[in-house]
């Protein structure tokens, strides 16, 4: 595939990727073709939209969609654009729509199924090539749209894999998500946080899980915690609060930095394991896994408790980290600006103080207000400007290169090092889905 006269498969080597992957224009008018207009994208969750009438309007690549439960139950996707002029049907973020759709410019009404419900003056059509009994008027839905326990994604092709089989591995991301509810089910808290990045999108990706970064970039944020928390045990006799934690953690020193792993899934999604472990035994944290256990037996109890996951990329749009309930859906609004919508959920049936944990880390840490997400947000400015000069052609990616291990298409980083490997493993992914070199790169066999 070209870019003009630019080969896109010279661009990304195994252990190297051109900047031009990051800054130009044309490539990411490419990337929202052939993978974010192409893939499987997240929408929502079913609890955005829990009665008929509900809406929630979310973009897809480069495409405004409206997101709706039905009458009849069901949960469709469809292009927010009224059929006749094209005027947007819902401007509002959310709401609920009453009985139908109502375009604000000509009063044309839509069911939720997306079929009309009526149109002011049809005869005027009689005669015409808008035939409106066979359906030429009705909304264009999203060519496929299915959930994953009740996460919903769509696709705005009709090619490729079915959601569970292109999430592959993933789904255990949203398995922890559910499973971790006593009453097996979570629902959305409110609406997000939303922050526009002066990057690329994929500069945001990489950075979740590149573990060699958090010590220096959160350093002094981490010690000043640190310092908060020693003040607090000396002045009231007892520990902090765990919420103090979420930040102090990233005073680690870097070279401890190595006991965490990660791993590449097939279509390019990443786990980063070993991070943090919430399983405190103070009273909150007892009588929560107790409620969990007799919901789901002492053995599947444990195991959900156990499981070793803090972060999980879902490529190409989700960052989620199930222990903490937090979601993070990634919109690319231009090559080199990025909307970042910042979500929490609530373990139904689990004890108040876990959720307030979860609202915790999600303010502390993953909120626009925080020095957190300010460190994050000014390296990934930085980064973008920097490789939109002549300064040097390559962003490097060689840390640990060649000692990764690969298992049944699963790559995994090499033990005690601060591998580079999701990182990699992403950009073969993006290869393959542009359309460089070898099809079965996209699905994931990208090198370690």
């Amino acid at each position: 595939m070209r870019n003009g006269d630019r080969d896109i498969s010279r661009l990304v080597e195994p252990d190297r990727v051109h900047r031009l992957c990051y800054t130009d224009p044309d490539i990411f008018e490419q990337e929202m073709e052939r993978i974010h207009e192409s893939l499987w994208v997240y929408v929502g969750h079913k609890s955005q939209v829990k009665e008929p009438g509900d809406y929630y309007t979310a973009q897809i690549g480069r495409q405004p969609m409206i997101m709706v439960r039905g009458k009849d139950g069901e949960v469709r996707v469809f292009y927010n654009r009224c059929p006749h002029r094209g005027a947007m049907l819902c401007s509002d973020r959310s709401g609920n729509a009453g009985h139908r759709f109502r375009c604000s410019y000509h009063a044309w009404m839509y069911n939720f199924d997306g079929t009309v419900a009526s149109i002011p003056a049809t005869n005027g059509y009689d005669g015409t090539r808008m035939k409106l009994a066979e359906g030429d008027a009705g909304l264009k839905p999203a060519a496929r749209v299915d959930n994953y326990r009740g996460f919903y994604f769509a696709s705005l092709s009709p090619d490729g894999p079915d959601l569970e089989t292109f999430l592959g591995g993933a789904t255990l991301t949203f398995d922890q998500l559910v499973d971790r509810a006593p009453d097996g089910d979570v629902e959305v808290v409110g609406d997000c946080f939303r922050m526009i990045q002066k990057s690329n999108w994929k500069i945001f990706l990489e950075n979740q899980l590149d573990v060699s970064h958090p010590s220096a970039t959160h350093e002094s944020t981490g010690v000043a915690a640190g310092q908060v928390e020693r003040e607090m045990e000396k002045r009231d006799g007892r520990k902090a609060p765990l919420a103090y934690s979420f930040i102090s953690a990233f005073k680690t020193p870097i070279e401890d930095w190595v006991k965490f792993d990660t791993v590449g899934h097939p279509y390019g999604h990443c786990f980063l394991a070993g991070y943090m472990g919430l399983r405190p035994q103070d009273p909150d944290t007892v009588e929560y896994e107790t409620l969990l256990k007799q919901a789901h037996g002492e053995e599947k109890g444990e195991a959900i408790l156990s499981t070793d996951l803090h972060h999980v990329l879902v490529y190409p749009s989700l960052s989620v980290q199930p222990p903490l309930q937090q979601l993070r859906a990634i919109r690319p609004l231009g090559v080199d600006r990025t909307l970042t919508e910042i979500w929490h959920f609530r373990l139904k049936g689990a004890p108040e103080a876990i959720y307030r944990r979860a609202l915790d880390y999600y303010y502390l840490v993953n909120s626009p207000s925080t020095m957190v997400n300010a460190d994050d947000l000014h390296n990934f400015w930085k980064c973008h400007q920097g490789l939109s000069t002549e300064g040097g052609d390559w962003v490097s990616l060689h840390r640990n290169y060649g000692s990764d291990s690969e298992r049944d298409g699963v790559l995994y980083s090499a033990p005690g090092t601060m591998s580079e490997m999701p990182l990699r493993h992403m950009m073969q992914a993006w290869a393959g889905y542009m359309g460089a070199g070898d099809e079965s790169v996209g699905n994931g066999s990208g090198g370690g």
